[in-house]
């Protein structure tokens, strides 16, 4: 039976993939658990519980490998090959997802942007031509992508999920604010900056009450 890995530990390995890329580049060889620790605000022990669960990577007293434990995170995030993604609304929000620099240079080409506005459609984002969201479907089936962003309004989000599922699509980035439903076999991350921000005046609410 294989070994279940917590989500959590999952969600921490690109922001370890990220540091490790920026010590590379700095030209740092070899990096302890404390200096990561340090780096990122999570005890020396969890980064090594964490990395342990996908092998052995460092050694008692020398630390890691900056070269090497980068290269097994990248195999693990799936950064050694290229992500054709498309994006599905092209309002504010879409146009500066389309515009957004960092996606290329870690793998990740929008191939296709969509939007339900007839204005909209035949313009360009980011030197993508916007198609009317009623060729998605059959846009997939000849040229099938990797991931779908989603960046429409609620009440249109799960129609444009349902597409993009049936037409094969198995990541998805939501930042539409529902509760998106999928098959099981369908990978969602949702991405919701309300969310974050009532999170933060709950702590920061809590502050203002106490003396």
């Amino acid at each position: 039976m294989p070994l279940e890995i917590p989500e959590v530990v999952i969600d921490r390995l690109p922001v370890y993939y990220r540091l490790l890329s920026r010590l590379q580049a700095d030209g740092t060889a070899v990096v302890s658990s404390q200096e990561l620790g340090l780096a990122l605000g999570v005890t020396p022990a969890q980064i090594r519980k964490d990395l342990s669960y996908f092998g052995r990577f460092g050694k008692q007293g020398r630390g890691y490998s900056v070269q090497r434990l980068t290269e097994e995170l990248r195999s693990l995030l799936g950064l050694k090959r290229r992500w054709k993604v498309v994006l599905v609304g092209v309002g504010r929000l879409g146009r500066a997802i389309a515009s957004y620099r960092g996606f290329e240079p870690q793998g990740f080409d929008i191939v296709g942007t969509y939007d339900v506005n007839p204005e909209a459609v035949g313009s360009g984002a980011d030197d993508i031509e916007v198609r009317s969201v009623a060729d998605l479907q059959r846009d997939l089936t000849v040229g099938p992508v990797d991931i779908g962003i989603v960046a429409v309004p609620g009440t249109e989000a799960q129609a444009v999920i349902d597409v993009l599922v049936c037409a094969g699509v198995t990541a998805i980035l939501n930042y539409a604010p529902i509760a998106a439903q999928v098959p099981a076999n369908v990978e969602v991350r949702q991405i919701d900056p309300v969310l974050a921000l009532q999170g933060m005046t709950y702590h920061l609410n809590r502050r203002a009450g106490q003396p």
